[in-house]
């Protein structure tokens, strides 16, 4: 270490320590007087316990009231009485990150769950962080692969992009981030799965992202029985994780499953705190923190951050609170539609109630021209499915229905894709475009 950091870090290291103790303990929040802290600086609470002896439990300070520092734990709140000593530490949460890291398996903390330990080599970062400047955002104009035909075909995705999977439970939403994650032309993909089951993350690395996927992938997993502050601080990990790498000049490639449970770890957090409930129960701060975290992702003047987030829609409501909020956000959403899923269609992507709002300005003419008539087509048959179903429609009526119907059978296998068969944009490409003329 050269002399000028060594005494820099010289000079940081504080003189003396600032304490608490714990007062109340109320619900998920601690409550204690002292230390001297600010909104977000992490503490840790010396709590002995019987089993293990000497314990530091970490807790991030959330709130006040009058002169007592409210904090919540980033794990259990067992072992935690009155008078437990409360350091300050005067800094956020903190994450080791570097090259070390590609291939693991990380919890909200930034610690690989295996148990292992961190490698050498990495470097410290805050996992909060500032979205960046708009005015050093290069435009997008490239087209980004994810190796899935009814989103490279018609749904183009620009590197850099931020789109949104909406769908609601069991559609195959994670299926399809699998998809994406092993046939995406991205450099570096980041996981964050958050409030999964726990059996889901092991099926989804073995099952849906596979070895090849594992090895240019790190995995950020806050499972559904963590506390709600470990399934906020996981997004936010994952996404300075993805920071890192897009500072070095890589093309990342970002998947949160899903924004949704983040959105529920924070109304459990405001509503602990006493803020009132807003639209559907969730508080304030949900609308404050979704904006703050989306829009850390996209492209800078190092990089790109090519973003996925899954939102969780309830009985498939695309006009709830989150999912509201989150499309007015992203620069796109894909529908994933239970009717489809029923009738066997995989990726089930209804393609008429998606949009990529940059398709037009990444794809070539020929590429949008080609999805805009199979959309249309597409349409016009959707519109007279019933009629056409119960024999009411007459073949001859109209030239377009009948064109339409004509066409159904050959757009939605184009539409389909078996989980494990990727296709190239090329490829994409190409059937679209020799759909859209009449041949196939």
């Amino acid at each position: 270490m050269k002399a000028v950091d060594l005494l820099k870090h010289i000079t940081e290291v504080p003189t003396f320590k600032k304490f608490g103790r714990v007062s109340r303990v109320v619900g998920l929040m601690i409550e204690s007087h002292g230390p001297a802290s600010s909104i977000g600086d992490v503490c840790k609470i010396h709590v002995q316990s019987t089993t293990q002896g000497h314990q530091e439990i970490l807790a991030e300070v959330v709130g006040f009231k009058d002169e007592i520092v409210v904090l919540m734990p980033f794990t259990s709140l067992k072992d935690i009485a009155i008078g437990c000593l409360v350091e300050g530490t005067n800094k956020a949460l903190e994450i080791q990150v570097g090259d070390e890291l590609i291939g693991k398996i990380l919890d909200s903390m930034g610690r690989p769950i295996d148990g292992s330990i961190l490698p050498k080599g990495l470097i410290s970062v805050q996992t909060e962080g500032e979205p960046p400047n708009p005015l050093t955002r290069p435009p997008i104009n490239e087209t980004l692969e994810v190796g899935v035909k009814a989103i490279d075909g018609m749904l183009t995705v620009g590197n850099g992009q931020r789109i949104g999977i909406f769908a609601g439970s069991g559609v195959g939403k994670s299926t399809l981030l699998g998809m994406i994650a092993r046939n995406t032309k991205a450099d570096l993909n980041v996981i964050a799965l958050i409030g999964e089951r726990g059996r889901e993350v092991r099926e989804f690395i073995e099952r849906d992202l596979g070895p090849e996927g594992l090895k240019r992938s790190i995995i950020v997993a806050a499972t559904s029985d963590q506390p709600a502050l470990m399934r906020i601080k996981g997004a936010f990990t994952a996404t300075a994780i993805a920071e890192h790498f897009r500072a070095q000049g890589l093309n990342v490639m970002l998947m949160m499953d899903s924004v949704t449970r983040v959105a529920m770890a924070q109304r459990e957090v405001g509503l602990a705190t006493g803020e009132p409930p807003a639209q559907k129960g969730y508080t304030p701060s949900v609308f404050a923190i979704l904006p703050k975290l989306l829009e850390r992702t996209g492209t800078n003047e190092h990089g790109s951050i090519t973003a996925f987030y899954t939102v969780l829609v309830d009985g498939d409501d695309m006009n709830e609170p989150i999912a509201d909020t989150v499309r007015g956000i992203l620069d796109g959403h894909i529908v994933l539609d239970r009717n489809l899923a029923n009738k066997g269609q995989y990726p089930a992507i209804n393609v008429l109630k998606s949009v990529s709002r940059l398709m037009n300005h990444i794809a070539t003419p020929e590429h949008v021209a080609a999805a805009t008539k199979l959309r249309e087509l597409y349409y016009t048959y959707a519109k007279n499915e019933d009629l056409i179903n119960i024999g009411a429609y007459k073949r001859g009526s109209s030239a377009e229905v009948d064109l339409a119907i004509q066409y159904e059978p050959l757009i939605t296998n184009f539409l389909k894709q078996g989980f494990m068969d990727p296709v190239s944009m090329e490829q994409t490409v190409n059937e679209l475009t020799t759909l859209a003329r009449g041949g196939m």
